[in-house]
């Protein structure tokens, strides 16, 4: 599973000096009760569907899975990972965010089904499947995750198109989750199938539900009082960091106006429309190559990723005759300092990135100049307390905030790391896995995760936007091309 809300840091897609199989454990499982203030801003702004958080992947596999196997694996992994059976509940009056609660009648057939492709069964139509599937609603009276197994293509082929809310977790906590349903050998041991037994939930009385939305408001406002205390009783104890209060406010204020309220609308004169309609590309670029041309450069693999996605969209507009100097890129950054699965670790940022220089080592040092600037943010600490004030507005003024927020962002990037071995679901051997990352209200989301030596990357456009997707592909890819041999 992956999304662009994914890490999109160094170290996310870096090759480990030894690749080598672990053994499977079990690790921490993220289970608030409670959304967080991030994940509830993202729950409640999706009333308008244009700002949907819902994430997939398309998992390409060399053979037609067990599906026995693969069941009795999917329901392991929700007995695990609670939030995979609850459904969402809301908090009483938006005092509080909403909360999960164990699906009374939860069924895992409901959320993993099994199909086959008509004739030819090619590619296309299984990435026009899952543009369509992605983009589908959700019942919210259900847990916010389905997987559909796909038979019928070329070669033998089958694939898994998997979708799932961003309430739920983000790209790294969903990868730590598939470890439950892949395996790293074809044939190992099978296991039990389990039973979901849900915990009944006893409606308790009004007033001691509006006690608890209360006390819950309370904690989180006194946890920002006693952190706004801490930084009083340092300046007390230090003296000499009043000297550089004042500058470090103003800088604090720029970086919020800079991340949280842009007021200008997105630079490309081409992508002016959105729509409800999407569409799927892949691109593949091998990982040494492009590990290598990062190094030589000077950077980072996601400074090669991200300057390719930049270098493409600039190309993309010259080739239909409206250059562009620059585009704003929406921008995830992972904060998860654990290997916990599930949940949400991440902020959101945004940058500029030039698009209109000619030289690709030029362009690679001006973009890796713009992402480290951007890390180095200082509003990006301040994110979950600008969501949980903001989702303390009615629903229709942080809906229409939202929307006017997105329209200033052209596209989206996030990366990935999966495996450098291989990996199997249900016996079947994993080929290739393209993310599709949300839109959000951008013109397209480029999302990558590195497998077995691929850089595997799904291109998921807003098809009222980007009215040639293939010719946004092919620019893509020839910008790495291009990367690549400026490298060498």
């Amino acid at each position: 599973m992956a999304d662009s809300a994914g890490p999109a840091t160094d170290s996310a897609t870096e090759p480990d000096d030894a690749p080598s199989r672990p053994p499977r454990r079990e690790r921490e499982v993220r289970n608030d009760r409670r959304m967080t203030d991030v994940e509830a801003m993202m729950w409640n702004v999706e009333k308008d569907p244009y700002l949907s958080s819902t994430f997939g992947s398309i998992t390409v596999l060399a053979s037609p899975p067990d599906f026995v196997r693969l069941r009795r694996r999917l329901l392991r992994m929700v007995q695990r990972i609670p939030r995979l059976h609850q459904r969402v509940v809301p908090g009483l009056g938006r005092l509080a965010p909403p909360e999960w609660q164990d699906d009374p009648d939860f069924d895992i057939d409901y959320h993993v089904h099994h199909l086959a492709l008509a004739p030819p069964g090619d590619d296309a139509q299984l990435f026009d499947f899952a543009a369509h599937f992605v983009a589908g609603p959700w019942d919210r009276t259900r847990p916010l995750w389905e997987f559909v197994v796909i038979e019928g293509l070329r070669g033998g082929r089958a694939a898994m198109v998997q979708r799932m809310h961003h309430t739920i977790t983000d790209g790294e906590g969903g990868i730590r989750m598939s470890e439950q349903f892949i395996d790293i050998v074809p044939d190992p041991p099978d296991i039990d199938e389990v039973v979901i037994e849900p915990t009944p939930n006893v409606p308790g009385n009004l007033f001691a539900t509006a006690q608890e939305t209360l006390g819950h408001g309370w904690r989180r406002t006194l946890g920002a009082a006693q952190r706004a205390m801490a930084n009083t009783g340092e300046l007390v104890t230090h003296p000499d960091k009043l000297l550089h209060l004042g500058p470090d406010v103003v800088e604090t204020a720029r970086s919020t106006l800079r991340q949280v309220t842009v007021t200008d609308r997105a630079h490309s004169p081409l992508w002016t429309e959105r729509s409800l309609r999407r569409h799927v590309e892949a691109i593949d670029i091998p990982f040494d190559d492009a590990y290598r041309a990062a190094k030589a450069l000077g950077g980072s693999l996601n400074d090669f990723f991200v300057t390719g996605a930049a270098r493409g969209a600039g190309a993309y507009h010259r080739a239909l005759g409206t250059p562009a100097d620059s585009l704003r890129m929406a921008m995830p950054i992972s904060t998860r300092k654990d290997g916990s699965a599930g949940g949400n670790s991440f902020v959101p940022t945004r940058v500029v990135v030039p698009v209109d220089i000619d030289d690709p080592v030029e362009q690679f040092q001006a973009v890796n100049e713009r992402l480290n600037a951007t890390k180095r943010e200082k509003a990006i600490g301040l994110m979950e307390n600008v969501a949980g004030f903001a989702n303390l507005l009615p629903t229709s003024v942080l809906v229409r905030f939202a929307r006017q927020q997105v329209e200033t962002v052209d596209f989206a990037t996030s990366n990935l790391r999966a495996a450098p071995f291989d990996l199997y679901i249900g016996g079947a051997l994993i080929e290739a896995t393209y993310p599709i990352g949300p839109l959000s209200g951008t013109a397209f989301n480029l999302t990558m995760m590195s497998y077995r030596g691929t850089l595997n990357m799904g291109l998921h456009c807003d098809s009222g936007a980007i009215a040639d997707p293939a010719l946004l592909r092919t620019s893509i890819e020839e910008a790495y091309r291009e990367l690549i041999a400026a490298g060498a």
